[in-house]
């Protein structure tokens, strides 16, 4: 197999239907936020799990033709849950006001939470972005369910993306809602301090453990093959990190200068996030001792072969 035939194939094609909820499975619909956007794609996919008695999963930003989008659609039911697969803006924020309406009890993995402490001097770039007042009702492990009527949802704890980033897998159905873990339209971005480069891939092999059919993700479409797509996502950070590898060795030592020739077709609003992924990389590749560098990795370090 060829290095483009081992990449994921991602998929663009995606009809976002805002403010209408569509069905995408058996007893599951999906409502696309208006919140369209370099890092959100076509917006923000929020969940209906179930019939008379259902689950929203992640409802999203505070926006009001989202929330009486929302509302308009569980007309007649009963919101017995919210879960929250982690805690962005576009994710978590509608929570509040959805419980306030429903009375429904929050599950999360956690409150927002950095990934590894912030070093004296570092800002968090992703700061504004993290929904910092959230606290769940009620916290679910690793495994752990909540159920309705006719559905059961475990929590799959899928750090990486953030330190409490939990997909949930819909019991008995090969369901998973993967959140912002795993996409078909895009890799998801780990960023630090809020991300980890080894908990992320250490979520996909973990995943691979898995035998779900379906991914639902947090934006865009479906993942119909999860178990090939996520062995190409795999791939796909692998070949990055021998790339970064690649320009230290050919003498880059800053991460400007390795995402100039990395990320050379990549849309340059995106440059900054790249550069967070690089770093999250280095962060790994010190740990492992295949790179060297003075003190803490840091965007503006300088980076030499281990």
């Amino acid at each position: 197999m060829s290095d483009d035939q081992a990449l994921p194939r991602f998929v663009t094609d995606f009809e976002p239907h805002h403010g209408l909820a569509v069905p995408v499975a058996d007893g599951v619909q999906r409502l696309t936020a208006p919140n369209p956007g370099p890092f959100t794609f076509h917006g923000t996919n929020t969940y209906i799990v179930g019939q008379k008695s259902v689950c929203v999963i992640d409802p999203g930003p505070d926006d009001d033709a989202h929330f009486d989008a929302l509302m308009a659609a569980l007309k007649g039911r009963e919101v017995t849950h919210i879960a929250v697969s982690h805690t962005h803006r576009d994710h978590s924020p509608l929570a509040r006001r959805l419980k306030d309406k429903t009375g429904a009890v929050v599950v999360a993995e956690g409150p927002h939470r950095p990934a590894r402490p912030l070093f004296e001097g570092e800002v968090n770039p992703f700061a504004e972005s993290s929904d910092t007042d959230f606290v769940p009702d009620r916290t679910l492990a690793d495994g752990e369910s909540i159920e309705g009527d006719g559905w059961r949802l475990s929590a799959v704890h899928t750090p990486g993306h953030t330190a409490n980033h939990a997909a949930f897998a819909l019991e008995d159905t090969g369901i998973l809602f993967s959140a912002d873990h795993i996409m078909a339209w895009a890799t998801s971005i780990v960023a630090p301090p809020d991300g980890a480069m080894s908990d992320y891939m250490a979520s996909l092999d973990r995943l691979l453990e898995r035998q779900d059919s379906l991914y639902l993700p947090g934006h865009g479409g479906p993942v119909d093959d999860p178990q090939t797509f996520v062995r190409a996502l795999r791939t796909h950070r692998l070949m990055r990190e021998e790339a970064i590898l690649a320009r230290i060795r050919s003498g880059d030592r800053s991460i400007a200068d390795m995402v100039k020739v990395i990320y050379a077709s990549t849309d340059p609003r995106l440059h900054g996030a790249a550069a967070l992924s690089v770093l999250a990389h280095l962060e790994d590749l010190v740990e492992r001792g295949q790179v060297v560098t003075e003190g803490a990795p840091r965007l503006l370090g300088e980076y030499r072969p281990g």
